[in-house]
């Protein structure tokens, strides 16, 4: 071949630096994005926080500083000056007597002093209680905290201490004793060999461990979970109590599949008990907790901070940012001022580098601020009759409506949708929340997934305790209103809202 040289005219998009942060910017939740200034303003010395920033900075800067609220005037005016707090502290302490009566009172005659000025006003700022954070405890830490201040000998703890490694986050123990008992080390106890350990005692020491918080804790199945929590029950007064409670323990120590299954009929004919002894009697069970576990949770918790806020004013829905969450930055004049543009040294060109950042960081969180409330009151119009009625009155809504809405590509909407929370009357959704699949109606129209949703979980909450209603009886109650859905499709629906199945549903009136 021989070679030779061609024009070709074609088009294609590059990803500038400066479109990489504005697409990783419109991506970040608001907790991310607060991080993210926050390095940003480390970083970039060109940029300041307006709210940080100093009142000389202020006066030649373009953005206009906020008012002062009354609160703050007011606190401002009733501020002492250093020399009135130390008089005043003078004063009481001339007030102070030489000699007390045997009889007298400290709190009657020293009153609490709390300067206002100093280092004393702000001694307890910073301070770190032992009990104000306990986020990172779990439940063996728990169980290990009340094994410390249980007395045993050292054979017993180093028993308790495999057991409650076994333990698991549900509450119940995951090994079995023979498994503990194999894998105790004992070299440091020297123990003789009639001191050795057998079965007997870790079952022992697995009771004592049984008798901790939360009740039913270190069981090994749902069987003994319940006895012990009945076992750990206080006696009741009365006769009728004490009977009860004895028929409980007969339930579930020979009965507990029967009332798993909901097969009251055949409880009552073995236990011979009438329906409403019975209906007693399983209300007592179901005041026990399956998962002890879950009663001790330290999990760390998650704050949901919303981008946007929806209210109604004279008559109609109004979107605005919530620009408490995101905090403000500009550029510092004072460091924008030492840039020269003719000088080519190494420090102005730092600076010039670093101003150029800072403008096109600033210009990619007012593109982030633009494009959140342009897809914000775009959803909005479209779900107002959600706002006004509730989840039955969602509409159908994808991501292809809105991206076509505001003119954007899809992928655009998915990123602004995500992890971005709307603050509505109603409470605080995901923006995702307001998209869903639709179902077509029996007189040609669509029906949201959501919708169908809210229909499914109040027919449930309004169905005969005794005769639930099934899948295919709500299938068939859809369809009286217009929604023709498979009965499939309402198990998918039924099993998202974590709604059990008719016959676990089933319970005595």
């Amino acid at each position: 071949m021989k070679p030779s040289l061609q024009l070709k005219i074609s088009q294609q998009l590059t990803m500038t630096p400066q479109l990489q942060q504005a697409i990783r910017l419109l991506q970040l939740s608001t907790l991310d994005l607060q991080q993210e200034i926050q390095e940003t303003l480390e970083s970039n010395p060109m940029l300041e926080n307006v709210e940080e920033s100093t009142p000389a900075a202020d006066a030649g800067n373009e953005a206009a500083p906020e008012p002062k609220s009354s609160e703050t005037v007011s606190n401002a005016d009733e501020a002492q000056t250093p020399d009135q707090t130390e008089l005043n502290h003078d004063e009481w302490y001339e007030h102070i007597p030489v000699e007390l009566a045997t009889d007298s009172n400290w709190d009657d005659t020293y009153q609490s002093a709390t300067l206002s000025s100093g280092a004393g006003s702000n001694d307890f700022e910073g301070m770190e209680f032992e009990s104000a954070d306990r986020s990172n405890e779990t439940l063996n830490d728990h169980l290990l905290w009340q094994l410390n201040l249980t007395p045993m000998t050292d054979l017993d703890r180093l028993i308790a201490e495999a057991l409650i490694d076994g333990v698991a986050p549900d509450g119940y123990l995951k090994v079995s004793v023979e498994d503990v008992l194999a894998s105790l080390e004992l070299e440091s106890l020297e123990l003789d060999e009639e001191q050795q350990p057998e079965i007997e005692e870790v079952e022992a020491v697995l009771r004592r461990i049984q008798q901790f918080d939360p009740p039913g804790v270190a069981a090994r199945d749902l069987r003994e979970c319940l006895l012990v929590q009945l076992d750990q029950l206080p006696e009741a007064e009365d006769l009728l109590g004490r009977t009860r409670q004895k028929q409980a323990r007969q339930l579930v120590n020979q009965h507990l599949a029967l009332l798993g299954n909901r097969d009251f009929k055949q409880l009552m004919r073995r236990m011979k008990l009438k329906e409403g002894d019975l209906l007693e009697v399983v209300q007592l069970i179901q005041s026990l907790t399956p998962r002890p576990g879950s009663l001790i949770d330290f999990g760390d918790p998650e704050y949901v901070i919303p981008d946007v806020s929806v209210k109604k004013e004279h008559g109609s829905w109004v979107v605005s940012l919530n620009n408490d969450a995101m905090p403000k930055v500009r550029i510092n004049d004072n460091y924008a001022g030492l840039v020269k543009r003719a000088d080519n040294s190494a420090d102005n060109a730092y600076l010039r580098n670093h101003l150029q950042e800072a403008r096109w960081f600033i210009k990619s969180l007012q593109s982030r601020n633009e494009t959140l409330l342009k897809v914000a009151c775009k959803i909005v119009e479209h779900q107002q009759d959600f706002l006004d009625h509730g989840d039955e009155a969602m509409k159908p809504l994808v991501l292809a409506d809105i991206a076509e809405a505001v003119e954007m590509h899809e992928s655009t909407i998915s990123r602004v949708t995500t992890q971005k929370y709307m603050h509505t009357p109603r409470g605080i959704f995901e923006l995702k929340y307001f998209f869903s699949s639709h179902v077509s109606t029996v007189s040609g129209g669509e029906c949201s997934s959501t919708a169908i949703r809210a229909i499914i979980k109040k027919l449930v909450a309004a169905e005969n305790p005794a005769k639930p209603l099934s899948d295919s009886k709500i299938a068939a109650l859809l369809e009286e209103q217009g929604i023709k859905v498979a009965r499939r499709t309402i198990a998918k629906y039924r099993e998202a809202l974590q709604i059990p199945p008719s016959n676990e549903r089933k319970r005595l009136v």
